[in-house]
């Protein structure tokens, strides 16, 4: 395991389920789903089209903040688009450099113009800190003369 690791790596760690709405649902709709599935974003597609993604963070600041109605919304209307993506060969720090640069918390990964999976910025948190756990284990090896030679 190492940072320069294609993120296909953690979607066969962690599966490549994406969940997915409509952009025509209402806000409500897709709160419900997200809280449903336990996750912090929605792929948004039309047909097989990413058109968009809906988060959190997108309920907060473009509903609640602004003082509308989830119910009237369609998630069309305050969706976070364009997408920034990546392929799965994508390096996971690259990942966390688009993430920081994009100020997003979700990668849906894309493949030939195909949704096969989304990334969040837990999952790459989790995937650093074992990398960082293997590597303080493989150095207290080698410091103590266990580690093979």
């Amino acid at each position: 395991m190492e940072l320069r690791d294609p993120v296909e790596c953690i979607l066969k760690h962690k599966g490549s389920q994406v969940h997915s709405i409509p952009p025509d649902v209402t806000v409500y709709e897709a709160l419900e789903k997200m809280a449903e599935k336990n996750v912090g974003a929605l792929v948004v597609m039309n047909g097989t089209e990413l058109v968009g993604i809906f988060s959190e963070r997108d309920y907060v600041r473009k509903v609640i903040l602004k003082g509308r109605s989830s119910k009237e919304m369609q998630v069309l209307e305050i969706m976070s688009s364009p997408v920034v993506t990546v392929d799965p060969r994508t390096p996971i720090d690259e990942c966390m450099h688009q993430m920081t640069d994009q100020r997003c918390r979700h990668l849906p990964v894309m493949e030939e113009e195909r949704v096969v999976g989304v990334v969040s910025i837990g999952d790459l948190v989790n995937w650093i800190i074992t990398v960082q756990e293997l590597t303080i284990h493989h150095l207290e090896e080698y410091i103590t003369g266990k580690y093979p030679c």
